[in-house]
């Protein structure tokens, strides 16, 4: 039975509890470490991003905590209990949409509701909720074809949250859409957290896109992947990008990678 310590439990305001988790694959050439001794938590309510070079195991990171690797070694908690496996509470979002191309918006993200026993009256209140708090209305019928990257982000947004999750991963989920679209949804994603009030853990490249949003940011060193610094954001919400304060978080970020590649 796995009994925790007084230690490895967690706070009353910690939502997740990771301690010295490490991760390695099984390579025809050898074994390959990707995670090495991450330790961190994470409170309720709380926006954390995680920011590193490519290859040092953000999104196996957040693949574990989610649940859909339980291969490595260490502790990962969540309100108390060990992870073992996915969880409609904890909720994962990726760089691509993964909207079904058969299905219409809104039966996109009814689909959600499949592995539930939600009521279908209820299912249809929430979805037209979630479809109104993303800005879909009017394009409920639309095909995934039929509507722009950044909708289709909106979409996958709303079908992880129709479940109410306690917990939001996000894996670079802004990372595939132009520019302009993605400033305009880190606003959104931003006024979403603020309005809903769930914990979100974010895995992104970019270094404003994280003081924009965050709380705190968890700096990782290249493979393998290791905590070198956590940056707190004291910074009110809605942020400014023009504000000097920002920009001094910002900068002050960018050292970590002066000589390398974000």
């Amino acid at each position: 039975m796995d009994t925790p310590s007084s230690s490895d439990l967690l706070h009353s305001s910690d939502m997740l509890q990771l301690r010295d988790v490490s991760k390695s694959f099984t390579l025809s050439s050898g074994s390959l470490n990707v995670l090495d001794a991450v330790s961190l938590d994470v409170r309720s309510g709380e926006f954390v991003s995680i920011l590193g070079a490519s290859g040092c195991g953000k999104s196996t990171l957040l693949r574990l905590i989610a649940g859909l690797d339980t291969e490595y070694s260490g502790s990962i908690r969540y309100e108390g209990q060990r992870v073992t496996g996915p969880d409609l509470t904890r909720c994962i979002i990726f760089q691509e949409h993964r909207l079904f191309p058969w299905l219409t918006v809104e039966q996109n993200i009814q689909f959600a509701f499949s592995a539930t026993k939600v009521p279908r009256e209820e299912q249809n209140e929430r979805v037209a909720e979630q479809i109104r708090r993303v800005g879909l209305t009017g394009f409920e019928k639309a095909w995934p074809h039929q509507i722009s990257g950044g909708m289709a982000q909106r979409a996958a947004i709303a079908r992880a949250l129709i479940n109410r999750p306690k917990l939001l991963l996000l894996d670079e989920p802004l990372g595939a859409l132009d520019a302009l679209t993605r400033l305009r949804l880190q606003q959104e994603l931003q006024r979403l957290w603020m309005e809903v009030g769930i914990t979100m853990l974010m895995v992104t490249h970019d270094i404003e896109e994280a003081v924009f949003l965050s709380d705190r940011i968890v700096v990782l060193d290249s493979r393998p992947g290791r905590i070198r610094r956590i940056v707190d954001v004291p910074l009110t919400h809605p942020r400014e990008r023009t504000d000097a304060d920002f920009n001094a978080i910002k900068h002050d970020v960018l050292t970590d990678f002066a000589e390398k590649s974000v």
